[in-house]
This record gives structure tokens, sequence and C-alpha cells, in this order.
């Protein structure tokens, strides 16, 4: 039986998404992948499902007026996954701010893509080679992360990770390291209660299900060889995990929305318009999106 194919979303068209698709011409993800976008940005090479944009697309220079046919066709991708023509999606970048101009309440793939699968709460993981690092939180305001950090939520995270280390990536009794929110993971209280009232009540509970979670550490130690992290650090916030990941594999990373109904990976930079059409971007994280989303699949 032949293989399902991966989609693969364009992207914001004036960014540098189509011509990262068109890199995969020659590879052997050539006859892997279908991309969804605009017949005329796409190398005759490729498969496409064509989303053509009603606006001439001007390398550089996104507009609006495209912001719902690119939304279009992500729901086509997500909606194609969960009918199973596909074995999952992966992601090229887009521009939040070009499509809220639009006058869409957009906060970014991650949250539309939970709208349309069902999804109750998606998680945002970005892995780098053996490195893997969840957030607890996402794109919030810095003085609004620590209300968001309940119980719930946080018990909520740590078992999809879990679960999601298992199915997606076959690991038979994963190991998470907590980070602690505070420095110093609140110095006993000295430095923030949060880690007292909250994170290490939920991180016991769960340990006493059998679960494998260390923590909550200080994040300053919490990636060092000295902390014995195995197979994924979470984080409390945007910035506390992804400078750390960023660094290990920045333009070689790939982004992963666990709690999903559907295997969904991304790169890890933005549209960059700067080099919009200049044949300068660099393939190398949508190529390791798309194997790790392979990987992912054959799980």
């Amino acid at each position: 039986m032949q293989e399902k194919p991966l989609v693969i979303t364009a992207g914001e068209p004036a960014g540098v998404g189509p011509e990262l698709c068109n890199a995969l011409v020659g590879t052997r993800f050539e006859k892997r992948v279908v991309v969804v976008g605009d017949r005329r940005q796409i190398d005759e090479r490729l498969e496409v499902v064509d989303t053509p944009f009603p606006v001439e697309v001007k390398p550089g220079e996104p507009t609006p007026a495209n912001a719902a046919t690119l939304l279009d066709g992500l729901r086509l991708a997500a909606e194609g996954c969960l009918a199973g023509e596909f074995a999952g999606m992966v992601t090229a970048p887009l521009a939040k701010s070009v499509i809220a101009d639009s006058g869409v309440a957009f906060t970014g793939h991650t949250e539309y893509l939970a709208g349309i699968t069902g999804a109750r709460l998606p998680v945002m993981m970005l892995v780098a080679g053996d490195l893997r690092v969840a957030l607890a939180t996402t794109h919030l305001p810095l003085r609004d992360v620590p209300d968001a950090i309940t119980p719930e939520v946080l018990d909520a995270v740590v078992r999809i990770l879990d679960s999601d280390l298992r199915t997606r990536f076959g690991i038979a009794r994963p190991e998470i390291v907590v980070c602690g929110l505070n420095p110093h993971a609140g110095e006993n209280g000295h430095l923030g209660r949060e880690e007292i009232d909250s994170i290490t009540p939920t991180l016991d509970a769960l340990r006493a299900e059998g679960m494998h979670v260390r923590g909550p550490l200080p994040a300053d130690t919490a990636f060092t060889p000295a902390a014995g992290h195995k197979d994924a650090v979470l984080a409390m916030y945007h910035d506390q995990g992804l400078p750390v990941l960023k660094f290990a594999g920045f333009g070689h990373a790939v982004n992963v929305t666990l709690g999903l109904p559907i295997i969904r990976t991304s790169v890890d930079h933005g549209t960059a318009f700067d080099i919009a059409g200049s044949g300068r971007a660099d393939p190398g994280s949508l190529l390791a999106a798309v194997e790790l989303a392979l990987q992912m699949a054959g799980h």
C-alpha cells in the first residue's frame, strides 16, 4: 500500500515559505509531500493543492487581502489530516500581524489548528536533535504567566507531554524535567511561592501515579548535563526554554504541536520578509520538520 503523503502549507506568500517548499525538489522528500499554496509560486515538480491568492504577491510585501485564502489553506490541510488523507502536516511560517490586520482574531498556527481539530489544550514543543523543550505557557505577556500556571493547567500539560512522547516519539517511559518558575525554583519560598503552592504538589501527584517527572528544578541548571535530563524539559514560559533550544539548533530545529489528534510540525523561524524572493532562505528547518513528521507518523 502506498504511504500517505505529508501535507505542507506554504505559509505567508510574501515570505520565504514558498521557496522553502521549492527546496524540497531533488530531495528524498519530493514524492512524499503535497503542498497547499498558490500553484504560481510552487515548483511544477511538486504536487500542489492550488489555493490562488486574489491579490498579486510581491516578495517582502505582505497584504492582509490574502489572509483569508491563507487560512483556508490551513483548514484544508488540517481537515485532510483528520480525514486520513494525509499522514500529518508541516507548516511554513506566516505573519500573525498580517492576518490580524485583515480583521481575523488570530494568535498563531497552534491555536488555530486546535480550534479546527477540537483539541482542548495544545502544547508547544521545540526539538533540536535529542533536545526537546515543551512549554507550559506560550504567547503571554510575562506579567500574566504566574496566574496562568494553575495546578489544573500544569497537570494537563505534563500528561499531554508524557502521552505524546510515548505515542508520537516511541519512548516507552518518558523522563521529563520540569523547570521552576522563579529564580532558584523559588529558593524555598524566598523568591516566590509558585513552586510551593502549585508546581511541586502537582508534580508529586503525577509521580504518585508512576509518571517519571523530575523537578521543579532551577531553570538555569535544568538544561545542563548535571541535571541529567533525558527525554524532555518542560519550561514554564516561552523565553525561559526557547533561548536554550534555539541556541542549540536554530535553523535546524522543529516546532511540534502536541495534544492534537493529528501530527503537526513547523519551522523554527519566521517569514524573513527581508530575504524573501532572494533565494537565500535556508531550508534546513523545513527539511528537519518534514523528517520529524515522517518519523512521528511511523510511530
